[in-house]
């Protein structure tokens, strides 16, 4: 069964017992990745490495030594 499937059907059942329907798969994707982030500079600001950047200047790094 597909999610697609599976989002149907309950959305059926809610209806049918009076109960809001499950929101759309994907609706929240963009919020989790931001909050994941988040999460992610949270924890390399307490670890003391730049929040922001790393990636950048990984490459730069690499870059140079080449």
């Amino acid at each position: 069964m597909s999610i697609t499937q599976q989002y149907l059907l309950d959305g059926y059942r809610a209806r049918v017992l009076g109960e809001p329907e499950p929101p759309a798969p994907g609706r929240h994707d963009a919020g989790l990745v931001r909050e994941l982030l988040d999460h992610r500079r949270f924890h390399a600001v307490i670890a003391g490495r730049p929040a922001r950047g790393r990636v950048r200047h990984a490459l730069r790094r690499w870059l140079r030594a080449l």
